[in-house]
Parts: structure tokens; C-alpha cells; sequence
């Protein structure tokens, strides 16, 4: 059976063929580590997990390495710093934030039914290695010093802008990339950065500049090479970081290696909105995984993430949610699912699942498994997917709590005070309560 996946730098299906059958590589691109992670971070650890196990299942778990890095040195995780812990040393202030935020992160994806990756870098550990990329590209004349900086050099790579599908033009309009007089063309980005006082800071590249750090994109560059070579299978993350980020690495590894790639498939999952809007603090539709995980099972959130094509966007809504936990209490309602070992892939699910993880069909074909009373192959597949436990009914809510807030949201639209109507909807959403409001007035049911 052929695994097929859509590259976003081909713009094409097509079948996969790894470098090395006996070692199969994939880096994905992992958390900033300053603050719980939010349920549009969970989509693309939940994607390239599924896509993990799979390529385990085709090739052998000692056959596939992969990497998610650590991003651990940043300016939201200075900021983060210094605000929480004051009467810190900055530099271990960073610490204790860096390691109480991946423990969560961690902690968090475990709910999700992920393992872990083979491999787990954090970026402060691999500042040799971005030196010596820095060093290779000032020297092949791709990047330039300049005000203490080291800048890479746009122009110098004829075919920049590949896999976002964008001329230097578009680029320069639609960037958000920063204005400063030492840059040679705007387009040009930072490999390498003076820091503040306090700041972390290591020595510079071969002297060439003030001691700093790296830029952001760098570190991806330097963890991939270091953990999976110059040319390496599938790199993969959400739709935003295809321009700028992953389009630097590109850049930047290429031109370090003399390369013609630096993957031989990108893939990205599409964005994930909330009842229908980006998600947003102001809209009070923002929601951490951690928050989540306190009304519902992992199991049922992971699964929710599977019903749509990684590719696509996500609508997540409270509806759904309560959907999937009734779907998946009704596929692992069979004794086997909880008394059996065996993790094996269906084949109607694994064939589901090699067009592109096509999680949709390979649901479907769950289901057809359950009608067939073919309750072993089923059990055995959601094992192997990652569902090794039953789901259990989600938090209960206080029945007068509700009515009373129901009660107060009625008076406020009868006052026409329809911003307090909203966010006291808000606030039962995010009890788990359900809202429908007919011309004969407003029913509730609890999103089980």
C-alpha cells in the first residue's frame, strides 16, 4: 500500500519515498515555551503524531526518528521573565520559566494520547550549530554584518520564495519584517542579534559581531542538520509558519549546504478558528489546552482534532466536542477495547490514512468496523491511533448556577444590554452549557 502526501512546495500529492527506508526522518516544529499551550498548538502535535505512528506502523518504530524542538530563548520568554519573577536574575528567572512551561507543555500533549517524539532539542542547546551555519553563509556571501547583526541576504538565493508561492515584490508588501538602516534589501532577515543587558547572550559567529544570540529561524536550521542531516524527509507545521519562517529555514540550510532542498515534503495543517471566529483573547474564545483538558478527556479532544483533514480549517465548537465524546464512548464501549493489547492498523483505516492522513475516511472506516462486529480490528486500531483509554463523562455544572445566569442574560436582553447577553453566554460556553434560543425562548442542554 502506497502512503501518498500533499507537499506544499510541489503543490502536489504524491507518493512518499524516504531517503532511507531504515531511517526515516521528520522534524516538526515545537513551542515557544513561555505560556500554556492553546488548542491551535495542539493541532499540529496531534497531525504529525498520527503521522508518526503511521510511518512507525509502515517502516518500524526503529525505523523513524522524529524531532519537535524546544524554542528557549525568545523575547515573550524575557518579557514572561521578568514579569513573574522580579527579584530574579533574568537568566534564571528565563530558567525557571522555560522548565515549568515545557513540564506543562509536556504534561499536556500526554493527555492529548501523543508520544513523545525520538528527539526533543532546545535551541540554547545547539548555539555551536548555528554558529557554524552563520559562518558558512557570511562567507559564501548569502549574509552580511552589519551593525552588530548578521543578516541573511534575500537577494542572494534566486529562488527564495518557493514554497510560499510569493515573488519578492509580494513579499516586500504584505512582510511584517523590520525597518532598520542597516539592512542592505528590508526583505534581508536576522540570523544572529545583539542582546540587552541581563539578556541571555553568547559570543558571536567567528567574532564577526557583538555577542548575542540567534534569530528564530536559525535555530530550526541548526536542530534539523544536527539531529537529521543537511537533506532530510518531511518537515512539517501549521499553515503560518510557511511564510516567513519556514521559507528562511529553506533559505538559510539550502545555502549552507549547497543543497537543491531541505526537505523533500513540507506539510502544513490549516488554521483552527473557534465557534466560527479566530481565536481571540478580546472575544473571549481563547482557549489553553490545560483549560480544556479540566472539562473534557484527551481522548475526546484528540479525536475532535481527527474529524477534519489536517489540511483544512478547523471550526471548533462546543457542539462538536460534545459530538466526539459521544462517538468515542460508542466505539470503545466493547470490553476488548479495554482488555486487549494489540495495536494494529485496520487495513480499510490504514489505507484511509495513507492518502494524505485522511482522518475523515479512516473515522468512517471505524465506524464501518463497528457495524461489521468486527470489535478486535476496531479495538486494535483505536489503540494504535493513539485511544488507549474510555472516555469518562466530562465535569457536571451547577444546575441553579445556570439558571440563575440564564435568568440574569434574559433580563439583559429584555434591557437590550445585548454586550452583558453575550458575555453571559460566553461564560456558560465555557461551563460546557449549550444555548438555543427559539422564538419560544432559550433551552440548555450540557455538552456531555
Amino acid at each position: 500500500m502506497d502512503l501518498k502526501l500533499y507537499d506544499t512546495l510541489t503543490r502536489e500529492k504524491r507518493p512518499f519515498t524516504p531517503l532511507d527506508p531504515s531511517r526515516v526522518r521528520m522534524y516538526v516544529c515545537g513551542p515557544t515555551v513561555y505560556d500554556f499551550a492553546h488548542i491551535g498548538n495542539a493541532r499540529p502535535v496531534i497531525v504529525f503524531d498520527v503521522l508518526f505512528r503511521l510511518l512507525r506502523h509502515v517502516y518500524g518504530a526503529e525505523h523513524v526518528t522524529y524531532v519537535r524542538n524546544i524554542t528557549d530563548v525568545d523575547d515573550k520568554i524575557n518579557a514572561r521573565a521578568a514579569e513573574e519573577y522580579p527579584n530574579l536574575p533574568l537568566n534564571e528567572a528565563i530558567r525557571t520559566v522555560t522548565e515549568k512551561t515545557e513540564k506543562q507543555f509536556h504534561e499536556d500533549v500526554d493527555a492529548l494520547g501523543c508520544l513523545r517524539p525520538t528527539v526533543e532539542p532546545r535551541a540554547t542547546e545547539h548555539i555551536g550549530e548555528m554558529k557554524v551555519l552563520i559562518e558558512r553563509l557570511v562567507a559564501t556571501g548569502h549574509a552580511y554584518v552589519a551593525e552588530d547583526h548578521v543578516l541573511f541576504s534575500v537577494p542572494s538565493m534566486a529562488d527564495y520564495g518557493r514554497l510560499s508561492n510569493r515573488s519578492l515584490d509580494e513579499m516586500e508588501a504584505g512582510a511584517r519584517v523590520e525597518i532598520a538602516p542597516y539592512k542592505k534589501d528590508s526583505k534581508d532577515f536576522v540570523l544572529w542579534k545583539p542582546s540587552k543587558p541581563g539578556e541571555p547572550a553568547w559570543p558571536s559567529p567567528s567574532g564577526i559581531a557583538a555577542p548575542g544570540r540567534p534569530g528564530w529561524h536559525i535555530e530550526c536550521s541548526a536542530m534539523s542538520w544536527k539531529h537529521l542531516g543537511e537533506v532530510f524527509d518531511i518537515h512539517g507545521g501549521g499553515i503560518d509558519l510557511v511564510f516567513p519562517h519556514h521559507e528562511n529555514e529553506i533559505a538559510q540550510s539550502r545555502c549552507s549546504f549547497h543543497t537543491p532542498v531541505m526537505a523533500n515534503y513540507w506539510m502544513h495543517n490549516g488554521f483552527l478558528q473557534v465557534e466560527g471566529e479566530k481565536m481571540s483573547k478580546s472575544l473571549g474564545n481563547f482557549f489553553t489546552i490545560r483549560e480544556l483538558l479540566a472539562d473534557w478527556p484527551g481522548e475526546v479532544l484528540r479525536f475532535n482534532m481527527l474529524k477534519t483533514h489536517y489540511r483544512q480549517p478547523i471550526d471548533w465548537t462546543l457542539k462538536g466536542v460534545a459530538e466526539s465524546f459521544d462517538t468515542l464512548v460508542t466505539l470503545t464501549s466493547d470490553p476488548t477495547f479495554i482488555s486487549g493489547k494489540e495495536t494494529t492498523i485496520a487495513p480499510p483505516v490504514l489505507e484511509a490514512l495513507s492518502d494524505d492522513l485522511n482522518t475523515p475516511k479512516a473515522i468512517a472506516e471505524l465506524h464501518a468496523l463497528q457495524n461489521k462486529g468486527d470489535v478486535v480490528a476496531l479495538s486494535s486500531t483505536l489503540r494504535a491511533l493513539g485511544f488507549s483509554r474510555r472516555p469518562q463523562s466530562p465535569r457536571q455544572v451547577d444546575e441553579q448556577k445556570v439558571v440563575a445566569l440564564l435568568d440574569a442574560r434574559n433580563a439583559a436582553r429584555k434591557g437590550k444590554n445585548f454586550k452583558e447577553a453575550d458575555r453571559i453566554r460566553d461564560e456558560l460556553t465555557a461551563m460546557g452549557v449549550l444555548l438555543h434560543d427559539t422564538k419560544d425562548g432559550t433551552t440548555w442542554e450540557i455538552g456531555r
